[in-house]
């Protein structure tokens, strides 16, 4: 019998969008200008983000979206609608934010890297992590403060007990793909 390996493509992040639950997925700007800056740039990405996930079956537990990148943690009985999300979520921000700087055809988003999460403490450490982003990249002292990241809902909308045992987790063993400076 001929067996087979599958090889992973040395040069863009693979894609294993295969099983029901929860994902953490980050997207940057290709290049990482701040393509998205302001205020109605950043509520216009965030808003058709919230928007596209809901119609897509995507439970959002953690968004930030930031001028060249956001991330987000969400659950999904339908891992497969999860890349039409992406992809329409790319395309309409892209023709979106190409209009208003009169650059058609401008090539926006880059890569997107994707893991699923599969243990509770890896799940409760990534919402923090993207929660406490935006104090990360230094645009706020507390990211409730941030108005583009779920961190004020969370804290408005989650049961205390529960915000007590995420805050609880440490970041130093996270890894996300987060290498972008961000314009305040």
């Amino acid at each position: 019998m001929l067996q087979t390996k599958i090889f992973d493509w040395p040069h863009a992040p693979v894609h294993r969008l295969s099983e029901a639950g929860a994902y953490i997925l980050t997207a940057g700007t290709y290049q990482k200008p701040p393509l998205f800056a302001g205020n109605e740039r950043l509520s216009y990405l965030t808003k058709a983000l919230l928007v596209l996930a809901q119609e897509h079956g995507l439970r959002l537990q953690a968004w930030a979206v930031f001028s060249n990148h956001y991330h987000l943690v969400a659950e999904s009985n339908r891992p497969d609608l999860v890349v039409p999300f992406i992809r329409y979520l790319h395309s309409v921000s892209a023709k979106y934010v190409n209009r208003l700087d009169e650059t058609p055809g401008r090539k926006v988003w880059h890569q997107y890297w994707d893991t699923h999460i599969t243990h509770p403490s890896s799940f409760f450490a990534r919402l923090k992590y993207v929660h406490f982003n935006p104090v990360k990249h230094g645009l706020v002292s507390n990211a409730e403060l941030y108005e583009w990241c779920s961190a004020a809902w969370f804290a408005r909308a989650a049961a205390k007990s529960f915000q007590l045992t995420i805050n609880e987790f440490s970041l130093d063993k996270v890894m996300v793909p987060d290498d972008y400076s961000v314009i305040p």
